[in-house]
């Protein structure tokens, strides 16, 4: 029996595949299209993690969807809020009955002669071996390894008696009252961590080799509220969600041209928050400029809160050797501690790990270039979604999803079946992500290139790519377009 075919396969179920199937559904309704997911629920990463006080990083005006006003009454909200959110999404837009669950993709193939997509899934609950063909395939599973977080071995580790965690795998029941807690890392892990462990933990501390820098923003947004009580959601969501993107991309602008003075505004604030006298330069203000990484937000300055009332403190040093009650630290000193948590960050993994093949040859996704951050040369009717590392993972995801609607729109319209995308002819030698973070620079080996021009350039620019993405041409010198063989329009009739 052949494989059973779609017009399109979404990979993932989390905010970015939820999002790619309500736009196929909106903008191309007359497409078929199925949605595989490795796990047994929806919501990915926010289903994933469960470790204490787990929370987004962006504001949820820009991180929930452009076509779903975001409702709830925080701005910064809890992952299993954010989790529900993508859930209601699914559920509102019928896109919960397209989803297989637990299917693990292992390799794609595309056919040249066919103009499809062979694609190969293993059931996780099975072990059964599953085929589907697709005319165009959507990678929306993320960038990073769902089985395994980033985790460095330290000296004598295995002497230690207490318990070790990694936020990726967090005990169901693990209690922290009465223990004394030691939070490796300055990340946004580590900062969600430390306030929410100081509630009921003996004591906390987070153990930095490098400081980061840390925003406060209010939890609930005082534009929001105010906008919610007197006009629609439809009408208000859009007009919060484009004074945050403003904000941000300001905020982003002014870190590139004038670092020093960024730099000066947030030790400032942060010194506001912190008690008198506190070692402000040690912990927090970091060697590289703003935005070289991304920035830290905390909702309500919790964590300096922590910091202000005592049940949480901070460490800049580096690690010499575990011992059997703590760690031992290179200046000498020493953490006494029950419990050590590893928030040392993830590990990129691009395409959720699967093969892609032309023609039965492997393709090397670092040999390829990137084309508008989300398609790769020479690799025909295929798209993937990567999020922005200085706004919201969504923004991105909403134009990434919404061009492929359009490609797709516009190759129905001219009788046309493959769009492949071309590597500028003066080659491209730009890393993929321009992100000096540990987990990104440990993986730019994996990732397609970038050029150094308009289609191969990546913008970390939303407005930008707005007028690129929803207005630009579709044909340019990036990207080629062709009819289906004659073997596979055969095979159609």
């Amino acid at each position: 029996m052949s494989p059973e075919h779609v017009d399109v396969l979404i990979i993932g179920a989390g905010l970015s595949g939820i999002g790619a199937a309500c736009h196929l559904q909106a903008e191309c309704p007359g497409k078929t299209y199925a949605v595989l997911e490795s796990r047994g629920a929806i919501g990915g990463t926010w289903d994933l993690f469960r470790y204490p006080g787990i929370r987004s990083d962006s504001d949820m005006f820009t991180l929930g969807y452009a076509f779903k006003p975001w409702t709830g009454p925080k701005s910064i909200a809890d992952g299993e809020s954010i989790r529900e959110y993508i859930v209601e999404t699914a559920r509102e837009h019928g896109v919960e009955e397209k989803i297989r669950f637990h299917h693990e993709v292992l390799s794609a193939d595309w056919s040249s002669a066919d103009a499809r997509w062979t694609v190969t899934a293993r059931r996780t609950d099975t072990g059964e071996t599953v085929q589907l063909t697709c005319s165009w395939l959507s990678v929306c599973s993320g960038y990073y390894r769902y089985d395994e977080g980033f985790r460095p071995e330290f000296p004598g580790e295995e002497r230690f008696a207490g318990e070790l965690i990694h936020p990726q795998h967090w005990p169901e029941d693990f209690d922290a009252t009465g223990k004394r807690v030691v939070v490796i890392g300055s990340g946004a892990t580590a900062v969600t961590l430390v306030p929410n462990l100081a509630e009921d933990a003996a004591s906390v501390t987070m153990l930095q080799r490098t400081p980061s820098y840390i925003l406060s923003l209010p939890g609930k947004d005082p534009l929001a509220e105010l906008l919610r009580s007197r006009l629609p959601a439809k009408v208000a969501y859009p007009i919060v969600r484009w004074k945050n993107v403003l904000t941000s991309t300001a905020l982003f602008q002014a870190s590139r041209r004038w670092p020093n003075g960024v730099r000066k505004l947030i030790r400032r604030l942060t010194e506001k928050q912190l008690p008198a006298g506190f070692a402000v330069d040690e912990h927090f203000n970091p060697p590289y400029d703003p935005w070289d990484q991304r920035l830290c937000l905390v909702p309500d300055g919790d964590l300096f809160r922590s910091l202000r009332e005592g049940s949480a403190s901070i460490v800049t040093d580096r690690i010499a050797t575990f011992t059997e009650t703590g760690i031992e630290l290179a200046s000498g000193g020493h953490l006494d501690a029950d419990v050590v948590i590893t928030a040392t960050g993830l590990n990129l993994l691009a395409m959720g790990g699967m093969e892609l093949r032309l023609d039965g040859e492997p393709v090397d996704v670092s040999e390829t270039v990137s084309y508008k951050g989300m398609m790769l040369s020479g690799v025909p009717n295929f798209s993937m979604v990567i999020g922005y590392t200085n706004a919201s993972w969504t923004l991105k995801a909403d134009l990434v999803n919404r061009y492929v609607c359009r490609l797709l729109q516009h190759l129905d319209r001219r009788g046309l079946a493959v769009a492949t995308p071309l590597a500028p002819p003066e080659g491209a030698d730009l890393p993929f992500l321009d992100l000096a973070a540990g987990y990104v620079q440990r993986s730019l080996a994996q990732l397609p290139k970038q050029g150094r021009r308009t289609p191969w350039r990546l913008h970390q620019n939303y407005i930008r790519d707005v007028q690129l993405m929803r207005r630009g041409p579709l044909e340019d010198e990036g990207i080629t377009f062709s009819a289906a063989p004659a073997r596979a329009e055969r095979a159609a009739a």
